[in-house]
Protein backbone atom coordinates (compact mmCIF):
# COMPACT_ATOMS: atom_id res chain seq x y z
CA UNK A 1 0.00 0.00 0.00
CA UNK A 2 1.22 3.76 -0.46
CA UNK A 3 1.40 6.77 2.43
CA UNK A 4 -1.79 7.57 0.60
CA UNK A 5 -4.96 8.31 2.64
CA UNK A 6 -7.68 5.99 1.93
CA UNK A 7 -10.77 6.70 -0.70
CA UNK A 8 -14.18 6.12 1.22
CA UNK A 9 -16.61 3.61 -1.11
CA UNK A 10 -20.02 3.51 -0.70
CA UNK A 11 -22.55 1.35 -2.66
CA UNK A 12 -26.08 2.25 -2.39
CA UNK A 13 -29.35 0.77 -3.62
CA UNK A 14 -29.54 2.75 -6.29
CA UNK A 15 -28.85 0.81 -10.09
CA UNK A 16 -25.48 0.80 -11.21
CA UNK A 17 -23.46 -1.00 -8.53
CA UNK A 18 -21.25 -2.39 -11.02
CA UNK A 19 -20.05 1.31 -10.70
CA UNK A 20 -18.85 0.74 -7.35
CA UNK A 21 -17.47 -2.78 -8.19
CA UNK A 22 -15.27 -1.03 -10.49
CA UNK A 23 -14.20 1.94 -8.37
CA UNK A 24 -12.47 -0.88 -5.72
CA UNK A 25 -10.73 -2.98 -8.69
CA UNK A 26 -9.00 0.53 -10.11
CA UNK A 27 -8.07 1.54 -6.40
CA UNK A 28 -6.53 -1.71 -5.62
CA UNK A 29 -5.06 -1.77 -9.32
CA UNK A 30 -3.53 1.58 -8.45
CA UNK A 31 -3.04 0.00 -4.39
CA UNK A 32 -5.10 3.01 -3.13
CA UNK A 33 -6.50 1.91 0.25
CA UNK A 34 -10.16 1.71 0.28
CA UNK A 35 -12.77 1.61 2.97
CA UNK A 36 -15.95 0.18 2.09
CA UNK A 37 -19.54 0.93 3.06
CA UNK A 38 -22.42 -0.72 1.69
CA UNK A 39 -26.18 -0.19 2.38
CA UNK A 40 -28.58 -2.96 2.59
CA UNK A 41 -30.20 -2.11 -0.65
CA UNK A 42 -26.80 -1.92 -1.95
CA UNK A 43 -25.94 -5.49 -0.75
CA UNK A 44 -28.93 -6.73 -2.75
CA UNK A 45 -28.28 -4.18 -5.85
CA UNK A 46 -25.27 -5.58 -5.91
CA UNK A 47 -25.90 -9.40 -6.20
CA UNK A 48 -29.27 -8.97 -8.18
CA UNK A 49 -27.03 -6.81 -10.67
CA UNK A 50 -23.42 -8.40 -10.83
CA UNK A 51 -24.02 -11.87 -9.24
CA UNK A 52 -21.19 -10.28 -6.81
CA UNK A 53 -21.97 -10.81 -2.83
CA UNK A 54 -21.15 -8.55 -0.47
CA UNK A 55 -18.39 -10.58 0.86
CA UNK A 56 -16.73 -10.60 -3.36
CA UNK A 57 -17.06 -6.90 -2.86
CA UNK A 58 -15.90 -6.40 0.62
CA UNK A 59 -12.52 -8.96 -0.42
CA UNK A 60 -12.11 -5.75 -3.44
CA UNK A 61 -11.46 -3.20 -0.46
CA UNK A 62 -8.48 -2.82 1.91
CA UNK A 63 -10.99 -2.48 5.08
CA UNK A 64 -14.68 -2.34 5.61
CA UNK A 65 -17.84 -1.34 7.67
CA UNK A 66 -21.33 -1.93 8.47
CA UNK A 67 -23.51 0.58 7.71
CA UNK A 68 -24.59 0.39 11.10
CA UNK A 69 -21.81 1.20 12.74
CA UNK A 70 -21.53 5.18 12.87
CA UNK A 71 -18.36 4.46 15.66
CA UNK A 72 -16.43 3.16 12.16
CA UNK A 73 -13.46 5.39 12.33
CA UNK A 74 -14.80 6.74 8.96
CA UNK A 75 -17.20 8.62 10.85
CA UNK A 76 -14.76 10.80 12.48
CA UNK A 77 -13.17 13.80 11.28
CA UNK A 78 -9.80 12.60 13.15
CA UNK A 79 -9.56 9.75 10.65
CA UNK A 80 -8.18 10.72 7.59
CA UNK A 81 -9.09 10.06 4.35
CA UNK A 82 -8.83 11.25 0.81
CA UNK A 83 -12.36 11.92 0.24
CA UNK A 84 -15.59 9.51 -0.53
CA UNK A 85 -17.55 8.24 -3.86
CA UNK A 86 -20.93 7.30 -3.74
CA UNK A 87 -21.20 5.09 -6.43
CA UNK A 88 -23.92 4.54 -7.40
CA UNK A 89 -25.65 7.08 -4.95
CA UNK A 90 -29.27 6.18 -4.45
CA UNK A 91 -31.86 9.44 -4.60
CA UNK A 92 -32.74 8.34 -0.57
CA UNK A 93 -28.61 8.81 0.43
CA UNK A 94 -28.58 12.16 -1.84
CA UNK A 95 -31.21 13.00 0.55
CA UNK A 96 -29.77 12.04 3.50
CA UNK A 97 -26.41 13.74 2.86
CA UNK A 98 -28.07 16.88 1.16
CA UNK A 99 -29.77 17.31 4.29
CA UNK A 100 -26.91 15.82 7.24
CA UNK A 101 -29.46 13.45 7.95
CA UNK A 102 -26.78 11.23 9.37
CA UNK A 103 -28.67 7.66 10.50
CA UNK A 104 -26.59 5.63 9.16
CA UNK A 105 -22.31 5.42 8.13
CA UNK A 106 -22.46 5.87 4.68
CA UNK A 107 -24.55 9.81 5.24
CA UNK A 108 -22.55 9.89 8.46
CA UNK A 109 -19.43 9.41 6.38
CA UNK A 110 -20.39 11.59 3.29
CA UNK A 111 -20.87 14.30 6.33
CA UNK A 112 -17.12 14.20 7.65
CA UNK A 113 -15.48 14.67 4.61
CA UNK A 114 -17.84 17.70 3.92
CA UNK A 115 -17.30 18.90 7.40
CA UNK A 116 -13.58 18.59 7.10
CA UNK A 117 -13.77 19.78 3.34
CA UNK A 118 -12.60 16.55 1.62
CA UNK A 119 -14.07 15.69 -1.41
CA UNK A 120 -17.41 13.79 -1.54
CA UNK A 121 -18.33 12.53 -5.01
CA UNK A 122 -21.82 11.31 -5.72
CA UNK A 123 -22.90 9.40 -8.89
CA UNK A 124 -26.69 9.81 -8.61
CA UNK A 125 -28.60 7.19 -10.55
CA UNK A 126 -31.76 7.86 -11.31
CA UNK A 127 -33.89 8.78 -14.20
CA UNK A 128 -36.00 10.49 -15.34
CA UNK A 129 -35.55 13.40 -12.41
CA UNK A 130 -38.10 15.70 -10.81
CA UNK A 131 -37.97 18.70 -9.23
CA UNK A 132 -37.06 17.81 -5.55
CA UNK A 133 -34.23 15.19 -7.16
CA UNK A 134 -33.01 18.43 -8.64
CA UNK A 135 -33.41 20.42 -5.13
CA UNK A 136 -31.54 17.61 -3.63
CA UNK A 137 -28.62 18.03 -6.06
CA UNK A 138 -28.60 21.32 -6.00
CA UNK A 139 -28.31 21.63 -2.09
CA UNK A 140 -25.89 18.86 -2.12
CA UNK A 141 -23.76 20.91 -4.58
CA UNK A 142 -24.42 23.75 -2.19
CA UNK A 143 -22.73 22.01 0.85
CA UNK A 144 -19.92 20.84 -1.54
CA UNK A 145 -20.84 17.73 -2.73
CA UNK A 146 -19.58 16.88 -6.50
CA UNK A 147 -22.48 15.69 -8.59
CA UNK A 148 -21.11 13.28 -11.18
CA UNK A 149 -24.05 10.72 -12.90
CA UNK A 150 -22.76 7.97 -14.45
CA UNK A 151 -23.44 8.84 -18.47
CA UNK A 152 -22.01 7.17 -20.98
CA UNK A 153 -19.41 8.95 -23.32
CA UNK A 154 -19.02 7.43 -26.95
CA UNK A 155 -16.43 10.26 -27.78
CA UNK A 156 -14.12 7.42 -26.95
CA UNK A 157 -15.48 5.00 -29.46
CA UNK A 158 -16.46 2.08 -26.49
CA UNK A 159 -16.84 -1.32 -27.64
CA UNK A 160 -18.54 -2.84 -24.82
CA UNK A 161 -20.50 -2.31 -21.21
CA UNK A 162 -17.17 -2.72 -19.59
CA UNK A 163 -15.47 -0.15 -21.52
CA UNK A 164 -18.76 2.53 -20.52
CA UNK A 165 -18.36 2.13 -16.90
CA UNK A 166 -14.44 2.52 -16.53
CA UNK A 167 -14.85 5.14 -18.33
CA UNK A 168 -16.90 6.76 -15.66
CA UNK A 169 -15.02 5.43 -13.07
CA UNK A 170 -11.85 6.85 -14.15
CA UNK A 171 -13.83 10.40 -14.74
CA UNK A 172 -14.50 9.98 -10.86
CA UNK A 173 -11.11 9.13 -10.45
CA UNK A 174 -9.73 12.66 -11.84
CA UNK A 175 -11.89 14.41 -9.93
CA UNK A 176 -9.21 12.93 -7.62
CA UNK A 177 -6.42 14.09 -9.31
CA UNK A 178 -5.55 10.40 -9.33
CA UNK A 179 -3.23 8.68 -12.34
CA UNK A 180 -4.58 5.75 -14.28
CA UNK A 181 -5.28 4.37 -17.53
CA UNK A 182 -9.01 3.63 -17.37
CA UNK A 183 -9.36 6.72 -19.98
CA UNK A 184 -7.94 7.87 -22.64
CA UNK A 185 -7.51 11.82 -22.90
CA UNK A 186 -9.29 14.09 -25.17
CA UNK A 187 -6.25 15.47 -27.31
CA UNK A 188 -8.29 18.24 -29.52
CA UNK A 189 -9.58 17.33 -32.91
CA UNK A 190 -7.19 17.22 -34.94
CA UNK A 191 -8.57 18.66 -37.91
Amino acid sequence: MTDQAPIIVAITGASGAIYGVETLRALKDLNIPTHLVVTESGARTLNHETGLTLDDARALATTHHANKNIGASIASGSFRTAGMIVAPCSIKTLSGIANSFADNLVIRAADVCLKERRPVILMVRETPLHKGHLDLMSRACDIGCTIAPPMPAFYNKPESLQDLVRHTVGRTLDLFDIKHSLVKPWAGDLK
